[in-house]
């Protein structure tokens, strides 16, 4: 079960209040996401027992930027060393054929971090499917470059 963080209260119901605060996605001024550092901290600070509450979020959610704010939340968890976000992979994997760039760049963060071996084809998948694509002039940043870290990630290890 969530606890009680930063003066949000306990159970999932007010985790849930608190989960649905806003996120600034990336925009022709600023090529990045803004998220709430204490709506993050809050989720971070859960380490493992929020691992259910966010599967369940990316096992329904069909919104960008709260599938964006999941991610980055897992991301910012396997800095903090929480264990167990590799489990996640059946949901992670939800988002393989995604062709958002924000979706792709942190899901392939978490790839490179988790090492997951079945997610190795999915990041291959992406990139050349990205490559494929004309350049899109809208787009602020380019997801190829963390999907190729990730991959180039994956080499690495396994040589060593």
């Amino acid at each position: 079960m969530i606890q009680q963080v930063n003066g949000f209260n306990n159970g999932y119901n007010n985790a849930y209040s608190a989960y649905n605060s806003g996120v600034l996605m990336p925009d022709k001024s600023r090529n990045y996401c803004l998220f709430n550092k204490q709506e993050v901290d809050y989720f971070v600070k859960q380490k493992e027992n929020a691992l259910p509450y966010l599967a369940n979020v990316l096992s329904t959610s069909n919104n960008e930027a709260e599938i964006t704010k999941t991610l980055y939340i897992l991301d910012r968890m396997i800095e903090n060393g929480t264990s167990g976000v590799d489990k996640l992979y059946p949901q992670l994997s939800r988002f393989n054929n995604a062709t958002s760039p924000n979706i792709q760049t942190f899901l392939a963060g978490i790839y490179r971090k988790t090492q997951v071996p079945d997610a190795f084809g999915p990041l291959i998948k992406m990139l050349i499917q990205n490559s494929l694509k004309p350049n899109n002039p809208n787009q602020v940043f380019d997801p190829n470059e963390e999907i190729g870290g990730a991959i180039l990630s994956y080499i690495k290890n396994a040589k060593s």
